[in-house]
C-alpha cells in the first residue's frame, strides 16, 4: 500500500517513493487511485494487473452480499506457490495476448 500518493506521478522522487513501496512485490495500490503491478515481463506485469483488478472486484461483490471468510495463510500460501510466480504470470497471460493478437491485430502497426 502506498499512501501518500499525490497524484500523477511526474516527480522523480514520487517515482522512487512508490518504488520503495512496491519493493519485491509484484502490485502496490495506491491509496485513493489505483494499482500499479511490476514483473519482469510486460505480459507478466499485465497479468498480476489484471488478476489484481478482477480480485478486487471479486472482493467487493463478496463483501456486499454478506460476511466474508478469510483464506487460512497455509491455503494462499500453498496458491501463491502454483500460480504467483513469474513465469506463472507470464504464462496465464499468454492466451489473452493470443486473443488480443487475433481481434486487433492493428495493434502491431
Amino acid at each position: 500500500m502506498y499512501e501518500n500518493y499525490s497524484g500523477v506521478a511526474n516527480d522523480p522522487e514520487e517515482g522512487r517513493r512508490i518504488a520503495e513501496a512496491l519493493g519485491p512485490h509484484k502490485a502496490v495500490i495506491l491509496r485513493n487511485h489505483g494499482l500499479l503491478t511490476g514483473a519482469g515481463s510486460v505480459d507478466a506485469a499485465a497479468w498480476w494487473f489484471i488478476t489484481m483488478e478482477r480480485s478486487a472486484q471479486a472482493q467487493l461483490v463478496a463483501k456486499a452480499a454478506g460476511e466474508t471468510t478469510l483464506i487460512p495463510h497455509a491455503e494462499a500460501k500453498l496458491t501463491y506457490g502454483q500460480v504467483g510466480f513469474e513465469l506463472a504470470g507470464w504464462f496465464q497471460f499468454q492466451p489473452l495476448f493470443e486473443q488480443i493478437s487475433r481481434t486487433d491485430p492493428d495493434l502491431f502497426d
